[in-house]
């Protein structure tokens, strides 16, 4: 089972891919988002990520679809573009509030050592329920 992090990293790397925008988002929901618990993420995430599942399923399906695809064909490519913005946005802040959380966790220990992505290798947070990857590098640059 894939974790709330590696759902979102899935779905950012979804649309990053090429194709049609409005299929990589339908992809991104279907694949990955769909699997996402609200209550697993970060508690500033929640109501972002509840706006972004509530715009992707907000039509009534015509028979033979489902929601997704109903919403993102009656969406325009600039809604669909900055739907996938939100979804990368997403990703990202939890990138941020993990590695804020694995910074300070290093302070608690008192080694004081600096956030430099070795941190979040296996970092499980603060109890959240989202989780990187054990033994899994971060695909973020700290400079």
């Amino acid at each position: 089972m894939a974790t709330t992090w590696e759902q979102l990293e899935g779905a950012a790397l979804s649309l990053a891919r090429s194709g049609a925008i409005k299929d990589r988002l339908a992809d991104a929901y279907r694949n990955h988002l769909a699997f996402v618990r609200v209550e697993d993420l970060p508690e500033v995430l929640r109501e972002e990520f509840r706006a972004c599942h509530d715009a992707l399923t907000r039509e009534r399906p015509l028979r033979g679809e489902d929601a997704v695809r109903a919403t993102v064909r009656k969406m325009s490519a600039s809604e669909a573009d900055e739907l996938a913005c939100t979804v990368v946005r997403l990703f990202a802040a939890i990138v941020r509030e993990y590695a804020t959380d694995a910074a300070y966790l290093a302070t608690l220990r008192g080694n004081g050592a600096a956030l430099n992505g070795a941190a979040l290798n296996g970092y499980h947070g603060l109890g959240n329920g989202a989780r990187a990857k054990n033994g899994a590098v971060p695909q973020a640059i700290a400079l």
